[in-house]
């Protein structure tokens, strides 16, 4: 079976936990080497992020659930890398 390398979501999460603690928890689950989140936007009760993971092998259902329990929920999965190395977008025509 291939290897996740990077995964790029979109979530809903409260204000708390913080960012902070989320990429902490993230951080610590085996496989991944790096964690990145950034706010984009902020409402009364939640803020929408986008959170980059990377590593040598993402469990997506143990990210899941992570974020699931610190009440987070995922909108979408906006990018998925896969196989032995990370590649990052070509620049197309349409670009």
């Amino acid at each position: 079976m291939g290897r996740i390398r990077r995964l790029v979501l979109d979530t809903l999460k409260p204000h708390e936990p913080s960012i902070i603690a989320m990429a902490e928890e993230l951080s610590v689950l085996e496989g991944i080497s790096a964690v990145n989140i950034s706010i984009y936007e902020i409402d009364r009760k939640v803020e929408n992020a986008k959170i980059t993971i990377e590593g040598e092998s993402i469990s997506y259902p143990l990210v899941l659930e992570v974020i699931e329990e610190m009440g987070g929920a995922v909108h979408s999965i906006d990018e998925v890398v896969a196989g032995k190395k990370i590649i990052d977008d070509a620049v197309t025509l349409q670009d």
